[in-house]
């Protein structure tokens, strides 16, 4: 079994720079490009300082940096706000306010000057936060604390302002069932605003809750979980367009999961269990992300230590998996990835290369093929067009 690692190294405090960083040039020379916002892994080795804004050209693949959108300590995950209008991010850090755990922050976005400005901060309530999401009507955040084994909900007000924590569940594991520890690390909400699932690596299961918008509160659904094999180690969690299908990509035994969602239960069930790696191949792998094009025609799958990217065809009758082949990412330790808006191309932030790679998609066949676009950035961990 491989051992569950989260990162070479965390920095030590959070540092949150309350001075907004200006992209006029980016509003004046933006054009027909599209905004990518890129967070990254600060401190130790990495020459990155927080978030950081590039104009992404769709015509050519190209890639330019802008600048320092905002300073912040490793914000490796963040999500932007259903209206636009505010970016929630992790800091995956070992203290806030001189207190053991991370930080999830709250940044203003004048999309009008391109700038993010921070509105607060507070306590993850845990180690290592590494995902974070925001409800379907913008007021409820979530964060899966991966170091400290626990979820925490919040509630944003209308100014984007992060309440302390509305729920906390700690997750412990069963030593007499020999389970390993807890590490919470994806947390999804449901295409209907119903549910809440956290993805718990360590312990082979999703949680689910039940979530009430109005308060950021959330409970144990009935059923509670989802079991995954032993030894799979449930990473992330995406939902199919059409609401009733969700796929799990497995970090320790290189999987995916093809799942059926009752949205009114709150209930999964499996259907598929693909391999993410070629049939034969005796190399370590694990899997980071999953992403699909907005027809969910075409699934494409990021994997670490083996530095590759698995490219799947969808059904439209029951959304199984079908594997049409592997290449190479372009780096190593692909953490990220993403669609830019015309899905002409793919996105991928390699950690350990320090760079993003890009490549061209053929839309028909789903086929990826390098374009020989590589661009360096220190630590790169998440990608956002905005």
């Amino acid at each position: 079994m491989q051992k569950i690692s989260r990162r070479g190294f965390i920095q030590s405090s959070l540092v949150l720079s309350v001075g907004a960083h200006p992209l006029s040039a980016l509003a004046k020379g933006l054009g027909k490009r599209k905004l990518l916002l890129v967070g990254t892994q600060t401190g130790g080795k990495s020459t990155s300082h927080g978030i950081y804004a590039y104009a992404f050209d769709s015509a050519t693949g190209d890639l330019e940096q802008i600048g320092l959108a905002a300073e912040s300590s490793s914000p490796t995950f963040f999500v932007l706000a259903p209206d636009k209008r505010f970016v929630y991010a992790v800091s995956e850090v070992r203290q806030f306010e001189g207190k053991p755990g991370g930080a999830v922050s709250s940044f203003a976005f004048d999309r009008k000057n391109e700038k993010l400005t921070l509105v607060n901060a507070s306590s993850s309530l845990g180690g290592g936060p590494t995902h974070i999401t925001v409800d379907h009507t913008g007021h409820c955040v979530f964060v899966a604390n991966y170091g400290g084994g626990s979820v925490a909900s919040f509630l944003a007000n209308d100014q984007g302002h992060l309440s302390p924590s509305v729920s906390f569940f700690q997750y412990k594991a069963d030593k007499e069932k020999n389970e390993r520890g807890s590490h919470a690390h994806h947390v999804t909400v449901s295409p209907d605003n119903r549910f809440l699932l956290v993805n718990d690596l360590g312990l082979d299961r999703i949680h689910i809750y039940r979530l009430d918008a109005t308060t950021a509160t959330i409970t144990p659904n009935d059923p509670p979980m989802w079991r995954s094999g032993e030894g799979y180690g449930p990473r992330v969690l995406a939902f199919h367009p059409n609401g009733k299908w969700a796929y799990c990509v497995n970090e320790l035994k290189p999987t995916v999961n093809v799942l059926n969602w009752d949205s009114e239960r709150g209930a999964l069930t499996t259907v598929q269990d693909i391999s993410l790696v070629p049939e034969g191949y005796k190399g370590d792998a694990a899997p980071g992300d999953i992403v699909f094009d907005k027809q969910a025609r075409f699934a494409y799958v990021t994997s670490r230590l083996d530095d590759f990217m698995a490219t799947f065809a969808m059904s439209p009758k029951d959304g199984t998996l079908t594997a049409i082949n592997h290449t190479s990412c372009g780096g190593k330790r692909p953490r990220h990835l993403a669609l830019d808006p015309s899905e002409r191309w793919l996105l991928v932030a390699n950690q350990d290369t320090n760079n993003i790679s890009v490549f061209a998609r053929d839309q028909g066949t789903g086929h990826l093929a390098d374009s020989g676009k590589s661009f360096p950035l220190g630590s790169p961990m998440c990608l956002v067009f905005a």
